[in-house]
């Protein structure tokens, strides 16, 4: 490739008309530039473009007030540089200034692409270079590696989307702005497995419908980009002044996209919510957008009185009266006109959680209106939708029916030995960061209480369960520790590590999984609903149990190790990863 460069100048008339005078690469030539300055949401501001006449787009870009506080541009030139090429750098730029986060980024999410050209790849290694030497200048703080392990990263609207993510957005976009028209409620369910990129979406979603609410000039609309029909004064219209709400069940993932809508502008943290926060609300949402809908709650004995209470006063509010059978999914309805529920009905893992009757209920009826969205592409695991379903199977007892997929190069392995495995979990942290132990609630929460004590005793360690429940695979000490189902789901590992307790068993002679209800620790995961009268049978946990164990066993982006602790189970595991090598 020829060497690429990077042309630094103000950002005003005088230094622009200077500039524009010389080399006619700057008039005629497809170039990115990067406009830096200004202040927005705490942070300097940052917008990335693509043109082919870079002094008559820098003219368009001086004359909008939106950019009156940037300060200063680099152009990029390469002389291998095409329209596509630039497009994707565009959209890498992007990307990683969002995720390193140092800037605000003022671009919108509608253009970001993921297209084939030619020489693609080399054109992408050329890219890591351009950066180098933007972070050498200033314009990024953290390297490639820390900004794609970050949640800033990971959890940001500049995503590219799947083909199948990508048509689901334009058809509820569509929809909802029909459906907003004609004054209609309306409710969509988009579907799938762990990995397909449900909360992506979501997030998506909610900075697509401030763009459009919020846009002032079609020429920053990416033309060919296929959201780009929806970006027309009528649409603005119907958006403006709607209350939109994003809706999170899991307190440490709200907590985590709160501080991603804090660095994007037109969506803000307010517009995070809990389910509580839409049953105790006094006023109504237009659109509420709801993440991990199978978290959602039915009423249940809570984790704390305080929630016991608000269960109480949020049916009273918007019932007239304490109706048990009333759940969060039901506040949802009452308080919105239109709704987006994000699901997967093998992700509810505790009794609390809405009844998988009511889930697969939400699903079918969105099929009748031809508002269901499934996903199915595997966007975490790198082993790709068959690791999955080979995970599910696996812990149906289905394992031994047939041979396991080819995984390629995924590191899947299992351990005997517990310090084994965790030093191979901290090499992998040290290659990638990212890597982590995590386990099924097979043992008491004993550090809660005692900060001296270990709860997780095995193969000569001593090891804690995770000291903080809000963005503990973030935190500093989490690599020493050992995560739980309510600090992982919802959230991407580069390597996990899975410890598999005694409360899942197997039976050799029957053939079947189990559980050991003694062994299940969590006492809120085996509670019978006295509100509603619904004792759980060992079958009702196992159920639970599994698909506990399968959230965990799909966190692994590179790779997933296993350590199981009942000598039986262990034997079936064995067996079933041992069939994918012959």
């Amino acid at each position: 490739m020829t060497p690429f460069e990077i042309e630094q100048l103000t950002f005003s008339q005088p230094a622009l008309k200077e500039w524009a005078r010389g080399d006619e690469r700057r008039r005629n030539w497809p170039v990115v530039y990067v406009i830096d300055g200004g202040e927005a949401k705490g942070a300097a501001s940052v917008y990335v473009g693509e043109t082919v006449n870079a002094a008559s787009r820098m003219k368009q870009h001086l004359a909008n007030p939106a950019k009156d506080g940037l300060r200063s541009v680099r152009v990029v030139f390469d002389e291998t540089f095409n329209k596509s090429a630039c497009l994707d750098l565009e959209s890498h730029l992007i990307r990683w200034l969002a995720g390193d986060g140092q800037f605000t980024v003022m671009n919108g999410n509608e253009g970001i692409i993921d297209a084939r050209y030619y020489e693609r790849d080399v054109y992408r290694e050329s890219f890591r270079d351009i950066f180098e030497q933007l972070r050498a200048e200033g314009i990024f703080q953290r390297t490639i590696p820390e900004i794609e392990n970050s949640d800033l990263f990971k959890l940001s609207p500049f995503k590219v989307l799947t083909p199948e993510q990508a048509v689901a957005v334009e058809d509820i976009v569509e929809g909802l702005l029909e459906d907003l028209a004609a004054g209609t409620p309306s409710s969509s369910v988009i579907e799938g497995h762990p990995g397909t990129g449900k909360t992506i979406v979501a997030i998506f979603l909610m900075k697509l419908l401030a763009d459009i609410r919020d846009y002032s000039d079609a020429d920053e609309i990416e033309s060919d980009s296929m959201f780009a029909e929806f970006f027309v004064p009528e649409n603005r219209e119907l958006l403006r002044d709607l209350r939109i709400g994003f809706v999170v069940p899991q307190q440490s993932l709200r907590e985590s996209i709160k501080r991603v809508f804090k660095k994007t502008p037109k969506i803000a943290p307010e517009q995070i919510l809990s389910p509580f926060d839409v049953g105790t609300s006094d006023t109504r949402w237009d659109i509420l957008i709801v993440d991990e809908t199978h978290r959602l709650n039915q009423r249940a004995n809570q984790s704390s009185g305080v929630n016991n209470k608000r269960f109480i006063i949020s049916n009273e509010k918007l019932f007239g009266a304490d109706d048990p059978v009333k759940t969060q999914l039901d506040w949802i309805r009452a308080q919105s006109a239109h709704q987006i529920y994000l699901l997967d009905v093998e992700q509810t893992v505790r009794p609390a959680d809405l009844p998988q009757a009511i889930l697969r209920g939400l699903a079918e009826d969105a099929r009748a209106q031809h508002r269901r969205y499934p996903l199915a592409t595997q966007m975490r695991v790198h082993a790709g939708a068959d690791y999955v379903a080979f995970v599910r199977g696996m812990l149906r007892g289905e394992a031994e029916s047939g041979g396991r997929p080819d995984f390629g190069d995924y590191d899947l392995r299992l351990f005997d030995n517990l310090a084994e495995m965790r030093a191979e979990i901290f090499a992998r942290n040290a290659e990638h960061g990212l890597a982590r132990l995590i386990a099924g609630y097979a043992w008491d929460w004993k550090s809660n209480r005692d900060k001296m004590a270990f709860d997780i005793e095995l193969d000569g360690l001593q090891l804690r369960w995770n000291s903080q429940s809000k963005d503990w695979i973030s935190s500093p000490g989490s690599i020493d520790e050992v995560g739980s189902i309510h600090t992982v789901q919802g959230y991407d590992l580069n390597y996990a590590g899975v410890i598999i307790g005694n409360d899942l068993r197997y039976d050799s002679v029957a053939g079947r999984l189990y559980i050991d209800r003694d062994s299940y620790r969590d006492a809120k995961g085996k509670e019978n609903n006295k509100q509603l009268g619904i004792v759980y049978s060992d079958g009702d946990l196992l159920e639970f149990i599994r698909n506990i164990y399968g959230v965990l066993l799909t966190r692994g982006i590179r790779g997933t190790y296993v350590y199981v602790c009942d000598p039986e189970l262990r034997a079936y595991v064995e067996r079933a990863l041992a069939e994918a090598k012959q």
